[in-house]
């Protein structure tokens, strides 16, 4: 007969699921407050339903699995640099797209999420920024016609 195998539970997956299921719930009930509308002629609500609910999905998923078949993990040094760089880039963004465009924007932002990481040269970080620029604005404002100005108030041209 073979030894018993112990399966330990994993706290931070059950934890994580746990946020995972709340966010994707929040997003589930606040959606029933719009219209939600058909899979063909969407409302305002059905995109937040579909995302709320596949995120809630996939938590529960993490939840479940943390408590069959956990496993030990140690996390090693939280990354700092990363964790303040993309939140200064996502903050930066949001609260400039409307005052400077979407252009200048997004370039900022690519070149601030270039600074999480201490490996990227100085010229690969403006070759991404300007490929990032070039590609969602072509998705966003050419592609899916999102009304954000290309250049904003507070640039004199």
């Amino acid at each position: 007969r073979p030894p018993e195998v112990e399966r330990r539970r994993s706290f931070p997956d059950v934890l994580a699921g746990g946020v995972f299921v709340l966010i994707g719930g929040a997003f589930v009930v606040g959606s029933l407050s719009y219209e939600l509308g058909t899979p063909l002629r969407m409302g305002p609500g059905y995109f937040p339903l579909l995302v709320g609910g596949i995120l809630a999905a996939l938590g529960l998923a993490i939840v479940l699995k943390g408590l069959v078949a956990g496993e030990v993990l140690t996390f090693g040094s939280v990354p700092w640099r990363a964790v303040a760089a993309i939140t200064l880039a996502v903050l930066f963004f949001g609260f400039t797209v409307r005052r400077l465009g979407f252009v200048p924007t997004s370039a900022v932002t690519a070149l601030l999420t270039t600074l999480a990481s201490t490996r990227v040269r100085p010229l690969m970080a403006v070759a991404v920024a300007a490929g990032l620029t070039v590609a969602s604005t072509l998705i966003f404002v050419v592609g899916l016609q999102l009304r954000i100005p290309l250049f904003g108030p507070w640039l004199p041209f």
